[in-house]
């Protein structure tokens, strides 16, 4: 029934940001028409945390090892956000898109769902 995930990033910088996702993270795409790219993502998984107040939607690249995707991300020039930070549940930081925006990164503590059928 449910096949995939279609993420959207909403933003001004469009074809910076399509050059980031193809030149510094080096994900393979396709062009969907009129220069359209859509962009694989490696393996996904979805969770539900509990929240008060006004709900939101957060979205994290995974990593099996933080701190030396980080350093290669760092020499493709990619700007981190953050120290990497030891949390409960993994080790994360962030990752400045080219708009201004931050996307997380993570490498989890807990066993993960991905390659599950």
């Amino acid at each position: 029934m449910i096949t995939g995930v279609h993420s959207l990033i909403y933003t001004k910088k469009v074809e910076e940001l399509r050059a980031f996702f193809r030149e510094q993270l080096g994900l393979k795409f396709v062009d969907a028409g009129g220069g359209w790219q859509i962009f694989a993502l490696p393996p996904a998984e979805l969770a539900m945390h509990p929240k008060d107040g006004e709900t939101h939607v957060e979205m994290y690249l995974m990593c099996d090892n933080i701190e030396a995707t980080v350093a290669e991300l760092k020499a493709k020039g990619v700007a981190i956000e953050g120290a990497i930070e030891d949390r409960r549940w993994g080790f994360s930081c962030g990752i400045r898109l080219p708009d201004g925006s931050v996307m997380g990164l993570y490498e989890p503590r807990h066993a993960t769902a991905i390659g599950m059928e």
